[in-house]
């Protein structure tokens, strides 16, 4: 921990576990003892690697705040895993009431007659824990105190070993879920479609079928009254 005058630092070392095309994070804590308002800055050595949220703040009277720094993914190790990147961390008393809307880039300007406390931070890369060794049937009966975890969570003295969350595949069920009611409805406004088509068949062969007897009555309606009109005319 750096204990400056203004804000105590920890930890003044930021460590990633460097892995391959992997987003990696770590925190910092900025602790406030005294009974002052105290803005913060920070920089890097390599903006375009790095992201820090937030890069600017307040840290109010007898308070912490926690700043996340995370390292974008690299598509290759450094030679022998040593980083020369640094951060800077600067740190100065502003008015009570400030909050990190108020903050200016004129606050820590050193010319402008502003105490500027800077604290630096190096980088350093620590290579992943091995994956834990397999556990034999019954090997926890007879197991030491120290391989065991407190119910509280407060103590872990087999530190080596590492646990992953599970993945969430609940988004791949509900999209297959969805994909198949699309394509029940789809099937279903074919086979409407088709029932329409085809009921619009039969009413066209209905009319057709029906349509010879009913031209045949007018012609011989027709033929009647052409003769009737003949008749009286002789």
């Amino acid at each position: 921990m750096s204990n400056g005058e203004l804000l105590q630092i920890h930890p003044v070392e930021l460590q990633f576990t460097f892995e391959l095309k992997k987003q990696i994070s770590c925190s910092l804590q900025l602790s406030n003892k005294s009974d002052d308002y105290v803005a913060f800055k920070v920089k890097t050595t390599n903006p375009k690697k790095y992201c820090v949220r937030p890069n600017t703040g307040i840290v109010m009277p007898r308070s912490t705040c926690e700043v996340i720094v995370t390292m974008q993914a690299q598509k290759e190790a450094p030679p022998d895993m040593q980083c020369k990147d640094k951060f800077l961390l600067q740190s100065v008393i502003v008015s009570p009431g400030t909050t990190a809307k108020d903050i200016t880039p004129e606050m820590f300007n050193k010319e402008s007659g502003n105490h500027v406390e800077e604290v630096k931070l190096r980088v350093a890369y620590v290579p992943p824990q091995p994956p834990p060794s397999p556990v034999r049937e019954g090997s926890e009966e007879g197991s030491s105190p120290r391989a065991s975890i407190s119910e509280n969570g407060a103590e872990f003295h087999n530190a080596s070993r590492t646990y992953a969350e599970p993945q969430d595949n609940s988004s791949e069920t509900k999209a297959l879920i969805l994909k198949l009611s699309e394509e029940k409805k789809s099937a279903i406004q074919q086979n409407n479609k088709l029932q329409q088509e085809l009921e619009l068949l039969r009413r066209e062969s209905s009319k057709r079928r029906g349509g010879i007897p009913f031209m045949y009555v007018i012609i011989v309606g027709l033929v009647g009254l052409f003769l009737g009109y003949l008749l009286k005319k002789t």
